[in-house]
C-alpha cells in the first residue's frame, strides 16, 4: 500500500466579482481555465505530468455543464491526455475536489492533481421543467438556478427545504446570536479583507481575469460600520436578524489548488506550502447545515492527531455571520485558543462566495496565512446546503521546529 502524503504546492484564484458585476461577461469555463493556467505557471511542471484535473461546481446548469473540469483543462491548453472530473458538493465542491485529489495521491493512484472550482452565479440560467404530460394548456414557470432549492421533491419534509436564509434564522434562534453580534462580525470581515489587500497578502494569491478590469474582490466595503449595517432591513423575516450586510453575497469566480506528493517537488519546481494532514466530513439535518462544519473539523483534527489547542489559524467560509459565529463558539468550547485566529484576512462576507470556488479559496488562503504567520497547524472548513460540512487540516512542516 502506498504511504504517499499529499501536499499543497500552489494556490491561486480570480478576484471574486459581485452578482452582475465585473465578471458577469466571463463564462465559468473560461474563469476556470484561467486559474488552471495560472497555477501551472507558478511551477516548472510539464502540464502532461498532471495526472488528473478535479474541479468543483455547484450549479452545472449552464455554460459549466458537460463536466466543466474537462472543458476547462482543454481550454487551458493542457494535453488532451490529461483527464478531468467535476465534483458537486454544493458550497463545498472545490474543497471536496482537493480532498479527492489528496486521497488519490495518498493511495498512489496519482502523483500530481490540479484541483479547484468555479461558479458564475450571475450566468446561472433559468431552467424550464419538462411537462409531465403531453400538450399542457397552461403556462410554465422558469426556475432560477442561481442559489438554493429548486424543483423540490414533494416527498421532502417541508422543514428541510426552507430557504438558506430561513434556515439560518432558525440557527440564530437556537443559539441566541444577536443581530448586533452578526453585524460586528461582518464589519470585521470587511476590515480584515481590506487590510490584507493593502498589506499585499493577496497579491500572489489572486490573478487577473483576461479582458476584465478587476484587480481586487469586488464586494469589499472598507467603510462598513456597525451603524451602517444596523440600518439594513432583514432579508428573510420581517423581524429577522439576517441582512444583505451580514451574509455572503452572490458572486462569480474561480480557484485552483495544485496538489502533489512529496516526491513531485523536483518536477513541480518548488517546495510545498503545506501537507494535508486530516480530512473530515459530517452531515446534519438539511436546515441545520450551518452547524455541520463543527463536527467535520473535529473529525479532521482527530485524523491529523491534534486538538484545537494546537491550531494557530482557521479559514471558515462565511456563508452567514450567524452560522460562522455558532461554529466558532463551539470550537472555543472545544479548545480553540482565540476567536481572532479565524479568518485573519477577511472572509466570504467581504470577499464573496462563488459557490463552487469557495473551498479552494479557503484552502489556498489558509496555506498562505500559515506560511506568512509561521503557524504549524491550520483548519479550513465550510458549510454546505442540504446539511453537510467539510474540513481539512494543514500542517506547515517548515514551522514544525
Amino acid at each position: 500500500m502506498s504511504t504517499s502524503q499529499a501536499h499543497v504546492y500552489a494556490a491561486v484564484r480570480t478576484p471574486f466579482g459581485r452578482f452582475g458585476g465585473a465578471l458577469a461577461t466571463s463564462r465559468p469555463d473560461d474563469l476556470a481555465a484561467g486559474v488552471l493556467r495560472a497555477a501551472l505557471e507558478r511551477t516548472r511542471l510539464d502540464s502532461a505530468d498532471v495526472d488528473e484535473v478535479v474541479l468543483g461546481n455547484a450549479n452545472g446548469a449552464g455554460e459549466d455543464n458537460r463536466n466543466v473540469a474537462r472543458m476547462a483543462a482543454l481550454l487551458a491548453g493542457l494535453p488532451v491526455s490529461v483527464p478531468g472530473t467535476s465534483v458537486n458538493r454544493l458550497c463545498g465542491s472545490s474543497l471536496d475536489a482537493a480532498m479527492a485529489g489528496s486521497r488519490a495521491i495518498e493511495t498512489g493512484d496519482a502523483d500530481i492533481v490540479l484541483t479547484g472550482g468555479v461558479e458564475s452565479m450571475t450566468r446561472a440560467p433559468w431552467v424550464l421543467p419538462k411537462a409531465e404530460r403531453a400538450f399542457p394548456a397552461g403556462n410554465a414557470e422558469l426556475v432560477s438556478t442561481t442559489l438554493g432549492w429548486r424543483l423540490v421533491n414533494p416527498r421532502m419534509p417541508a422543514e428541510w427545504t426552507v430557504s438558506l436564509g430561513e434556515a439560518n434564522e432558525q440557527l440564530c434562534e437556537a443559539y441566541d446570536v444577536s443581530r448586533e453580534r452578526q453585524d460586528a462580525f461582518a464589519v470585521r470581515s470587511h476590515r480584515l479583507a481590506h487590510e490584507a489587500w493593502e498589506a499585499g497578502f493577496y497579491d500572489e494569491l489572486v490573478v487577473p481575469v483576461e479582458g476584465v478590469d478587476l484587480a481586487r474582490d469586488e464586494g469589499i466595503r472598507p467603510d462598513a460600520t456597525a451603524e451602517s449595517l444596523a440600518g439594513l432591513r432583514p432579508s428573510f423575516r420581517p423581524d429577522g436578524t439576517i441582512t444583505a450586510g451580514n451574509a455572503s453575497p452572490l458572486s462569480d469566480g474561480a480557484s485552483a489548488v495544485l496538489l502533489g506528493s512529496a516526491g513531485a517537488a523536483d518536477r513541480i519546481g518548488r517546495e510545498p506550502l503545506a501537507r494535508i494532514a486530516g480530512r473530515g466530513t459530517h452531515a446534519v439535518e438539511p436546515h441545520r447545515f450551518g452547524y455541520a462544519p463543527v463536527e467535520a473539523a473535529d473529525k479532521a483534527l482527530a485524523r491529523a492527531g491534534i486538538t484545537w489547542s494546537d491550531v494557530g489559524v482557521v479559514e471558515l467560509n462565511e456563508a452567514f455571520a450567524v452560522q460562522s459565529l455558532v461554529c466558532v463558539d463551539a470550537w472555543l468550547e472545544r479548545g480553540l485558543s482565540d476567536p481572532e485566529v479565524v479568518n485573519t484576512r477577511g472572509g466570504a462576507i467581504a470577499l464573496g462566495h462563488p459557490l463552487g470556488a469557495s473551498g479552494g479559496r479557503v484552502l489556498g488562503t489558509l496555506a498562505e496565512a500559515m506560511r506568512a504567520d509561521g503557524h504549524r497547524w491550520g483548519v479550513a472548513a465550510i458549510c454546505i446546503g442540504v446539511g453537510q460540512g467539510l474540513a481539512v487540516v494543514l500542517e506547515n512542516e517548515a514551522a514544525a521546529g
